[in-house]
């Protein structure tokens, strides 16, 4: 999922790092209880690569999540599921017990179409994968843009309502999409690449998100929220998602199912911010206005990790 490059005040700058980490620690004193996560997957882009095919990579994502008996939520994009092989793989996710939920048909940027688009375009979505009895009416906005305007994004949230649908908010957003490029950029030009030092840089990257978001959910909600963790039906998922889970569990992170984590009131929330959208932990942060010198925009984007890839040679 490629974000727009728009650099908040803090941009690329490693001088908001110090903040983020004290952010972070702030956050891990509140309390002794362990965070909880669930996981969450956007687009189910399905496509071969020379080392791994589309239907090896769903497998072995699917096996990793079996693995740990956990239930995931995948997020899918109506277009990216046209073929009756790609309807088969998804097919797969329903009958594991996974939530099928919606991303819309097309994938837009919500702030460069209309209201009228937008929305049509989400009913597009359902009519793909309504017929899942694991459907869940959840939508996720594609790029967690949900509206530049009060118009645009209170439309929508009435449309939801209307139709019956809950928001399928992010809670720890992350760049996995842009480790994922860079990762097949290299295993284009040499298959046998090591895949070591992408693998620790990504468990790096996410390791230091979750600790940023966990523990500025603890000083705006005052609580140990349950987590939503933004990843991909992607190569990189396909090769270390299991090392993920293992990862938070082995430091004290609880792996839990995404029904019981979208269980969470703080799902029900509707943050007074525009433009509207980004992790849900985020939008609450900058509705408080106390949060100004730690909160960058977007949340994520490549540009973020970009420079330590380059000097890692990834």
């Amino acid at each position: 999922m490629k974000r727009r490059d728009f650099i908040g005040a803090c941009g690329a700058s490693l001088a908001c790092a110090p903040l983020l980490m004290q952010s972070a620690v702030a956050g891990q004193r509140a309390t002794n209880e362990p965070s909880q996560i669930a996981i969450t997957l956007d687009d189910f882009v399905l496509f071969d690569v020379p080392t791994m095919s589309a239907a090896e990579r769903n497998q072995r994502i699917l096996g990793a999540l079996a693995a740990e008996r956990l239930q995931a939520a995948m997020f899918v994009a109506g277009r990216n599921v046209n073929t009756d092989e790609k309807r088969r793989l998804l097919r797969a996710w329903n009958d594991a017990g996974h939530i099928i939920a919606n991303h819309s048909f097309s994938h837009q940027h919500y702030p460069d179409v209309s209201f009228v688009e937008f929305s049509a375009d989400m009913l597009r979505g359902e009519a793909v994968i309504r017929d899942f009895p694991q459907f869940r009416k959840m939508f996720r906005f594609p790029f967690l843009k949900e509206g530049d305007t009060v118009e645009k994004r209170d439309g929508m949230r009435a449309f939801l309502r209307e139709h019956e649908y809950r928001n399928g908010h992010v809670t720890i957003d992350a760049s996995d999409w842009y480790v994922d490029e860079r990762l097949r950029r290299r295993l284009n030009q040499n298959p046998r690449a090591p895949l070591a030092p992408y693998r620790r840089f990504y468990l790096a990257h996410l390791w230091e998100r979750a600790q940023f978001y966990d523990g500025l959910a603890q000083q705006v909600t005052g609580r140990k929220i349950k987590h939503t963790l933004l990843l991909h039906h992607n190569v990189l998922n396909g090769l270390f998602l299991g090392d993920v889970l293992r990862m938070f569990k082995t430091r004290g992170w609880r792996l839990v199912d995404a029904d019981n984590a979208f269980a969470d009131a703080v799902f029900t929330s509707q943050p007074n911010t525009l433009p509207a959208g980004e992790s849900l932990v985020w939008a609450l942060a900058k509705e408080t206005g106390r949060f100004e010198r730690v909160l960058r925009y977007p949340g994520e984007d490549s540009v973020y990790e970009r420079a330590a890839m380059d000097r890692l040679g990834l």
